[in-house]
């Protein structure tokens, strides 16, 4: 019997919904951490991120469905075969990851970082003058799903948002301005809020360096919920040490865990946390993921194209 692999923390209701989707096949399930050699070589569908050392062995897979976004860990040459349909979970995070970073974006203009260091020294003292997103110029690095969401709010809150994105395209309904990413230089040196959500690629590989920091206002704000290897860690930290710019918040970084003796923990205008805007930390994401899953699983088996099938060369959705 055909059988699909599903490595996901699925309760029965989920299990009904991915079943119903693909009667008469066999379904396994099994934890991450669990999930054994055996299962993923006999698998022709797997449904969750796995180890990629375990994709060598998957001799029968020709669909692969993440239950991430980014699909970098497995572009690597050598991981996939290329006759491997792989599709991620596009837009099951972009509430999560845009209202953590909306809700970085406000802390830092706040400077409430600071007073929470100062409750935890017991200190009462003003920390100077703050800055608004009302009538910021809030600049969007990567508007995909997440990113798009994170302008709408901003707009809402009374921003000029400005989107980048690799390809042109019809500007969409909460973004006053969509170029593409090959204005990023012209157009940092306009933005009160800098917030990039971009996927790991070589193209976007170390994108924000010290040349990239000092183009951007000394007043500015910079998050990152996309990948930590967007940007040039020292290159960040200097930025953030000689005021170069106001501050920072990120939720990922180029190594991670973040070693403990990283410079980066002791910079007071630096913001962060440990890759949690996305994972299932709202529970609304691992719903979205399961139902992303069983429309894929779905349309593939009725010779249809799935609707989160990931461009190789890029790392995005098609």
């Amino acid at each position: 019997m055909k059988k699909i692999l599903v490595v996901l923390p699925v309760e029965q209701r989920h299990k009904d919904m991915l079943e119903a989707a693909a009667p008469g096949w066999e379904f396994l399930y099994a934890l991450p951490e669990q999930v054994s050699a055996e299962q993923v070589a006999g698998a022709e569908v797997i449904i969750g991120n796995i180890a990629p050392a375990l994709i060598a062995g998957a001799s029968e897979l020709r669909l692969f469905q993440l239950n991430s976004a980014g699909a970098d860990a497995y572009l690597k040459p050598g991981v996939l075969r290329e006759d491997v349909l792989l599709c991620n979970a596009t837009g099951a995070y972009s509430k999560a990851v845009a209202e953590h970073g909306l809700a970085m974006t406000l802390a830092l203009q706040k400077k409430l970082p600071l007073y929470r260091d100062g409750q935890n020294a017991h200190v009462w003292r003003a920390r100077g003058t703050v800055t608004s997103i009302a009538d910021a110029t809030v600049l969007v690095v990567g508007l995909g799903d997440i990113g798009l969401h994170y302008a709408r709010m901003a707009k809402a809150l009374g921003a000029t948002v400005v989107g980048l994105k690799r390809r042109p395209g019809e500007k969409p309904e909460g973004v006053d301005e969509l170029y593409t990413t090959d204005r990023l230089d012209e157009l940092l040196p306009r933005a009160d809020v800098i917030f990039s959500v971009l996927p790991g690629t070589p193209e976007t590989t170390h994108l924000y360096t010290a040349e990239r920091f000092r183009l951007m206002k000394r007043s500015a704000v910079f998050v990152n919920c996309g990948r930590g290897s967007a940007v040039e860690t020292e290159a960040l930290r200097r930025a953030l040490a000689d005021g170069e710019i106001a501050a920072a918040a990120v939720d990922v970084t180029e190594d991670e865990p973040l070693p403990p003796d990283s410079p980066l923990w002791d910079l007071e205008n630096l913001l962060i946390t440990p890759h949690v805007a996305g994972g299932y930390f709202l529970p609304e994401t691992f719903e979205r993921i399961v139902g992303i899953a069983a429309k894929n699983l779905a349309l593939w088996l009725d010779g249809k194209t799935p609707s989160t099938v990931v461009d190789r060369k890029t790392g995005y959705k098609k």
